[in-house]
């Protein structure tokens, strides 16, 4: 007879938990770290219980916000390229809700993370239970059923012996890198109490093997040809180049073959900026040298990209008439895209397999892409220099953004320092093995195209799903990732306020990080957004009821979570700031008073947006011809 012990639900989830690991390239290691928890009484006398008990080796993390901790996991997964996770525990209702917004970063960022929400009770016999929504179709429809389309598999568990193929499947999916997501096990609250006999060899050892598929031989006769026959390729470097770990297979083939790199932002810092042949990032965001390089490649090879419209400029990136596509990537989908031909493989894999046979190949391509990243140099150090004043500084912006307003703004917010000079003043200055960290506003386009990436994985930047709220979050799990680094998060005012709590959590657990806060008063991106396509500013800057800019002193914020703050406006004050801050154990964060409209454009890159078109005053027509002769170039699918 099956040898069996008798567990409740909950304890037999943690004693699975604790028995997973994961191989690839012969090396062995646990896949699940710890939980975040927060507890409530959908959860706390089940699972809390259960870990209170015996947590194995799993380490314990209490957040503070269901969003922000499971956010913190996201990041500490994508730090660990997804060959580890935190699972994530809320309670019924807004507790589990909270995690949708989560739950869709994980997803658009194709990043492995186990969600367990409480839920309702299988008996239904208190129903409506406290917290518990009522619909009048169905009595099981619960809140944790608004988590089915953002998750890769999702199951709920009404019964003790479903644990055992819930987590079975939960886990193949989770170990999975072409199907890499979030995971949904609901919990029902009574039933994470109730016993069972669970068979013992369940809980023997068990090791999910990451075996790195190879490009069939059709797939490697293909890439070659094609390869062969271009003049002027070019490869995009996708987040897939970087979990696979390809850095220096990539490294090798643009030196030898001369074939220029340019990169998502899921793919920035595969291979370091300071590479003479990374070009940088390419698309809406991207640099003026990779840009270039697109119109002008004969061939994409994409690994391990989406095609996101960020990276293809709204599909108008590429030259259509001349390009076409090759695509590694380790989902099938994703190598449909663009028409391309298709190589579902390990991008380390596959590209280490066309490097053994392409020969002595080598493209025409080399001196035109180095002049053009020459040339990108030339404005980044331009970038760096601009200084304020009222004399001679004027915005590359909406002519609705005049000096006088500007001015007013230098005098709001009591500052003299562009976003961008502060930027590339802080890149010069961090160690090179920092990581960053940001998600959202302006900076994600500013750090694309300025921000050098000096050493491998030391960005981290949420483009899939531009989750404000990530940056402090994604900090902190990507501190407990590093706890030997020095880890930032690039931070907008407008994300500060929707989402630091885990900034609290940072103090608690002493995992130090250092908040670099940007402050326009306002959501900076989006007003560039509204201005640019000829509307007036509405609704996006931080405006009092008497016309003042809204002011907060975020340094004392800090101070008062038990941090350490700094408040900045000139480049000597922050570069004094920084080595304060580097000095200290706990946390940080430094508040940089930035004038607005001091970011950076758009280099020969097209974004399509909803215009409105029709207006009283007629101000978007510009943009909308724009739009409409972008749609004449584009490809449309």
């Amino acid at each position: 007879m099956t040898e069996t012990i008798r567990l409740t639900t909950a304890q037999a989830l943690i004693k699975f938990l604790n028995q997973q690991y994961i191989e690839i390239d012969g090396k062995k290691s646990l896949f699940v770290e710890g939980i975040f928890h927060i507890f409530g009484h959908g959860n706390v006398l089940g699972l809390g219980q259960a870990l209170q008990e015996d947590a194995g080796h799993l380490n314990l993390i209490q957040g503070k916000n269901e969003q922000g901790m499971a956010q913190a996991a996201i990041a500490f997964s994508k730090e660990k390229l997804r060959r580890k996770i935190y699972a994530v525990t809320t309670s019924v209702g807004p507790g589990a809700a909270n995690l949708v917004t989560a739950a869709g970063t994980a997803l658009a960022n194709n990043i492995p993370v186990l969600l367990l929400p409480g839920d309702t009770f299988a008996s239904r016999q208190p129903d409506p239970v406290l917290q518990q929504v009522e619909q009048n179709q169905s009595a099981a429809i619960t809140t944790n059923d608004a988590l089915k389309p953002l998750s890769r598999y999702w199951d709920r568990i009404t019964r003790p012996e479903q644990l055992m193929s819930a987590l079975i499947r939960g886990f193949e999916v989770l170990t999975d890198p072409s199907q890499g997501g979030p995971v949904t096990i609901a919990l029902s609250q009574d039933v994470e109490g109730e016993s069972y006999d669970y068979p013992i060899e369940f809980f023997q050892e068990r090791v999910h093997y990451l075996d790195r598929q190879k490009p069939t031989e059709r797939e490697l006769k293909g890439a070659l040809e094609r390869i062969k026959q271009s003049k002027k390729p070019l490869i995009i470097v996708g987040g897939g180049a970087k979990y696979s770990g390809a850095g220096e297979i990539l490294k090798q083939l643009a030196e030898k073959h001369s074939i220029p790199l340019v990169e998502t932002q899921a793919g920035k810092s595969t291979v370091p900026n300071t590479f003479i042949h990374n070009l940088g990032g390419v698309g809406v965001t991207g640099t003026l040298a990779a840009n270039k390089a697109a119109q002008q490649a004969d061939l994409i090879i994409g690994v391990g990209t989406r095609y996101t419209d960020f990276t293809a400029s709204s599909k108008s990136a590429f030259n259509f008439e001349q390009a076409s596509f090759l695509n590694i990537n380790v989902s099938r989908m994703q190598t449909y895209k663009f028409d391309g031909f298709q190589i579902v493989a390990d991008a380390k894999e596959a590209l280490t397999a066309i490097a053994e046979k392409l020969g002595d190949y080598r493209s025409q391509f080399q001196k035109e892409y180095q002049e053009f990243r020459n040339e990108w140099y030339e404005e980044r150090n331009r970038l760096g220099s601009i200084t304020f004043t009222r004399d001679t500084f004027t915005p590359e912006v909406s002519e609705h953004f005049t000096q006088e307003k500007l001015n007013h703004y230098a005098d709001s917010l009591e500052t003299e320092l562009p976003q961008t000079t502060a930027l590339i003043k802080f890149n010069d200055w961090v160690d090179e093995n920092s990581i960053v960290v940001g998600a959202s506003g302006s900076l994600p386009g500013d750090m694309q195209r300025i921000w050098e990436a000096k050493a491998p994985n030391s960005y981290n930047m949420e483009y899939g799903y531009s989750t404000m709220g990530y940056e402090i979050a994604g900090a902190f799990g990507a501190k407990i990732a590093h706890p030997e680094k020095e880890v930032y998060a690039m931070v907008g005012d407008g994300s500060f306020h929707m989402l630091h709590s885990e900034f609290v959590t940072s103090i608690q657990y002493g995992k130090k990080i250092n908040l670099m806060l940007f402050d326009n008063s306002g959501f900076g991106c989006i007003n560039n957004l509204q201005m640019n396509n000829g509307s007036p500013t509405f609704g996006t800057e931080f405006q009092c009821y008497d016309g003042q800019l809204l002011t907060v002193d975020f340094a004392k914020i800090a101070e008062g979570y038990g941090g350490k703050g700094y408040t900045v406006s000139s480049v000597p004050q922050l570069l004094t700031a920084l080595d304060e801050a580097k000095k200290q154990t706990t946390s940080t964060l430094i508040h940089i008073k930035v004038l607005p409209k001091t970011m950076t454009e758009g280099y020969e890159s097209w974004w399509n947006t909803g215009i409105a078109e029709i207006t009283k005053e007629g101000y978007t027509q510009p943009s909308l011809k724009i739009k409409k002769d972008m749609l004449k170039k584009a490809k449309l699918y």
